[in-house]
């Protein structure tokens, strides 16, 4: 991280050495977007903070268990998909779920889909590239997802 700090700083500098009026003009126009965006962003974490916060984690592990394959596959599947989690916390995550007995293919469904699907993302997404776009990128996001988790059992002989 600190590698792309220093290529920003970088960047800037260069920016600011080449044209400070363009460089500023950006500076103010990126601050807007920002201030803009930042409500909805704050209100998605929170509302996803507090849905963790009250869900406990041996219920979700249990859901996600190696019982019912399909219906875990599907719940991750799910569930991934309305989390908003960076990866820093969806894959230690899934390493908690997988000692408690959750299939490696739920857990790949389930930290695939917070990575690339974002249910609770949609008003903002369909804000800046419209409605079609969203639900196409979710679309793909999700069969991608769950391709990868049928591979993932295929893999580790757990659909055999």
């Amino acid at each position: 991280m600190t590698v792309i700090y220093i290529i920003t700083a970088l960047a800037l500098v260069t920016s600011v050495y080449k044209s400070p009026a363009k460089t500023r003009q950006a500076l103010q126009l990126a601050w807007r977007k920002f201030l803009k965006v930042a409500p909805a962003f704050v209100q998605i974490v929170c509302a996803v903070s507090l849905l963790l916060y009250f869900v406990p984690n041996e219920l979700i592990a249990k859901c996600l268990g190696a019982e019912n394959r399909w219906y875990a596959v599907s719940l991750g599947a799910g569930l991934g998909s309305i989390m908003i989690l960076p990866g820093f916390i969806a894959f230690p995550l899934a390493s908690m779920l997988l000692h408690k007995g959750a299939a490696y293919m739920v857990l790949s469904a389930f930290t695939t889909t917070i990575m690339m699907v974002g249910i609770v993302t949609i008003p903002l997404e369909r804000a800046y590239f419209g409605l079609k776009v969203t639900l196409m990128r979710n679309a793909i996001g999700l069969l991608i997802a769950l391709t990868v988790a049928l591979a993932t059992g295929l893999a580790f002989g757990e659909l055999l």
